[in-house]
C-alpha cells in the first residue's frame, strides 16, 4: 500500500500561524475584559442574579434546625389563664316553671361560681418583659401567669388588647429575658419554610416545622381585620399565641387559628397574624392605650364576575360601595354608592377586605387618594381620613346571587314598617314579604329585605317594581337591597 502525505506550501502555514497568534491575543484580550462580569455566555439570556441577598448558611442545619430553633425556644412562653363564670344547677324538677313561680330559685338553682382555666403561648418581645399573644388567650381572665422555659413563673398584667386583630399585649417585671428579633413579614413568599412554636395542650416548647402555603388570607369570619399567613405547620390547641419564625430565627408571625373538622386538631391549615399587623398594633396599645384607624365610612363589597359585568368593568377587582353613611369622610369627599374602588394611593385594590385593610392602617387625618369607577368613567377622589367610632362596624355586604325573581312576595314599604325594620328615615323602596323556598332567588333575598332599585332604577312603589323588573326581560338582574340596615348590591342571573 502506498502511503500518501498531504502538502501545504509553506507561505500557507505561515499565515494561518500568524493568524492563530492574532486571533488569540485579541480572545486573550476579551478574557480579560470580561473578568469581573457577572454573566459569561450568550447575552440574550434574560438571567435574573440574587442582589443584597442574606442567604442562611446550610452548613448550620447539617443535623437539622437545631442552629435556629435552639435560641427562639426560650422567648416563647406558656400563658395560663383562669375567670370566674356564673352557671346555674341543672335539676330539672327545680327548673319547672311552676315550681319557680311558688319558690324561686332557693332550692339549689342559684347561679354557682366555679373557675374556669385556659391554655395558651406567647412570644416575649423585649428584654424588660413584653409579650405578644392573642386576646382570645386572655379574654375576661382574672389571672394570668406566665411560664417561661427554666421554670420561672410570673403574674402578667394587662397592658392592653385590640380584638379586632386579635392582639394583646402583656407585661411581666422581669430583666434579661431571651427576646424574638421582629422580621418582616411583607417579604414572605409561599414556599418558604417558616417555624411554629408553642404550648400545644400544654406541651412546653414545641416546635413544628411548615412552608408558607399562602399569604394574605382574609374574609375567614375569624376577626374583623385579617390579612393572614397560611401555614401547613402543624398548630394545634394551646399554639394561639405562640411564634412563627423563618429560618433566620425572626419573628414573623403570631399562630392565631387552625382550619379543623369537627373540632379536630391540627388538618394542615393553620393560620398566624403577620408580625408586621401585630407590631403595629403593638405600638399603639402601648405608645395610646389603644388602637386608632382611619375610617372612611362606607361598606364596601368583593366584585363578583356578576357584578363586574354589570358594572361595565374588565375585571372583577376592586371593591364596590355598597353604601355611604351620611356625614362621614366618604360621603363629603362625594364618594356614591355604585363607586368601585378600583386603586387607593396609586396601588390597586383588590378586595373589600384589601380596602378595610389599607384605610385602618392609615393614620385618622391623611389625605388619601382614591381612583374610582364611576358609570363606566375613571377618576380620582381625595379623601380626608376619620377616626374610626367605637361602635361594632357593620359586616361588609356580599352578593349571593340567583336566577331569577319568580316566587317573590314584595309590597309598599309604609312608616310603620320602615318603624318596625329599623330603616333610617328618608328610605325608599319594597319590601320583600316571602320568597318561594323552590324560587331561584331563595339564597339571595329573605323576609324582610328592601329592595330599593333594579338595574339602577330606584322603585319605590309595587308599579314601580313591577315596570323595572318587565324592563330587564329575562337578563339578568341588578338589585339594590337594604338587608337588616345594610345595603348591599345583589345580582339575580336568569335561567
Amino acid at each position: 500500500m502506498k502511503s500518501s502525505y498531504l502538502h501545504i506550501p509553506r507561505w500557507v502555514a505561515i499565515l494561518v500561524l500568524v493568524t492563530a497568534l492574532i486571533g488569540g491575543g485579541v480572545l486573550a484580550l476579551q478574557l480579560k475584559d470580561w473578568s469581573g462580569h457577572e454573566v459569561f455566555g450568550a447575552s440574550r439570556l434574560d438571567l435574573r442574579l440574587a442582589r443584597n441577598a442574606e442567604p442562611v448558611p446550610l452548613g448550620n442545619f447539617t443535623n437539622g434546625f437545631a442552629s435556629v430553633l435552639k435560641p427562639a425556644l426560650p422567648a416563647v412562653v406558656n400563658i395560663h389563664t383562669s375567670k370566674v363564670v356564673k352557671q346555674r344547677g341543672q335539676v330539672p324538677f327545680f327548673n319547672d316553671p311552676m315550681f319557680r313561680q311558688f319558690f324561686g330559685d332557693q332550692f339549689g338553682n342559684e347561679p354557682r361560681a366555679e373557675r374556669e382555666h385556659s391554655l395558651g403561648s406567647g412570644v416575649i418581645v423585649t428584654p424588660d418583659g413584653t409579650i405578644l399573644t392573642n386576646n382570645h388567650v386572655i379574654d375576661g381572665a382574672t389571672d394570668i401567669k406566665v411560664d417561661l422555659s427554666d421554670k420561672r413563673e410570673f403574674q402578667a398584667k394587662i397592658i392592653g388588647t385590640d380584638a379586632k386583630t386579635d392582639i394583646a399585649v402583656l407585661k411581666i417585671s422581669a430583666a434579661d429575658l431571651p427576646a424574638l428579633p421582629i422580621g418582616d413579614s411583607s417579604k414572605l413568599q409561599v414556599g418558604d419554610v417558616v417555624f411554629a412554636i408553642g404550648e400545644p395542650f400544654g406541651l412546653t416548647s414545641t416546635a413544628t416545622m411548615g412552608i408558607v402555603s399562602a399569604t394574605g388570607r382574609g374574609d375567614l369570619g375569624i376577626e374583623s381585620y385579617e390579612d393572614f399567613i397560611q401555614t401547613d405547620a402543624a398548630i394545634n390547641p394551646g399554639n394561639s399565641g405562640g411564634a412563627m419564625i423563618d429560618l433566620h430565627g425572626n419573628l414573623i408571625g403570631i399562630n392565631t387559628a387552625i382550619l379543623a373538622e369537627n373540632g379536630g386538631g391540627n388538618q394542615g391549615i393553620g393560620f398566624a397574624i403577620p408580625i408586621n399587623m401585630a407590631r403595629s398594633v403593638m405600638d399603639q396599645i402601648v405608645s395610646h392605650g389603644k388602637v386608632v384607624r382611619g375610617y372612611l365610612g362606607l361598606y364596601p363589597q368583593d366584585v363578583t364576575p356578576a357584578l363586574a359585568k354589570q358594572f361595565g368593568l374588565s375585571q372583577p377587582s376592586g371593591a364596590l360601595v355598597g353604601e355611604v353613611e351620611s356625614d362621614t369622610p366618604a360621603a363629603r369627599a362625594g364618594l356614591k354608592r355604585g363607586d368601585v374602588i378600583v386603586a387607593m394611593n396609586g396601588q390597586a385594590v383588590t378586595s373589600a377586605n384589601d380596602l378595610r385593610l389599607r384605610v385602618s392602617e392609615t393614620a385618622p387625618g391623611t389625605t388619601i387618594k382614591l381612583q374610582i369607577s364611576r358609570d363606566g368613567k375613571t377618576q380620582d377622589v381625595s379623601v380626608a381620613l376619620g377616626e374610626l367610632p367605637e361602635k361594632a362596624e357593620k359586616a361588609g355586604a356580599e352578593e349571593n346571587g340567583g336566577s331569577g325573581l319568580e316566587g317573590v312576595e314584595v309590597q309598599p314599604l309604609t312608616p310603620d314598617i320602615a318603624e318596625q325594620l329599623q330603616l333610617s328615615p328618608g328610605t325608599r323602596g319594597v319590601v320583600v314579604t316571602s320568597v318561594d323556598p323552590a324560587s331561584p332567588a331563595a339564597n339571595s333575598l329573605q323576609r324582610g329585605d328592601v329592595i330599593q332599585e333594579v338595574n339602577h332604577k330606584p322603585v319605590a312603589s309595587i308599579e314601580q317594581f313591577r315596570q323595572a323588573v318587565s324592563a330587564a326581560g329575562k337578563g339578568s338582574v341588578l338589585l339594590l337591597v337594604n338587608s337588616q340596615g345594610v345595603t348591599k348590591y345583589v345580582v339575580i342571573e336568569s335561567q
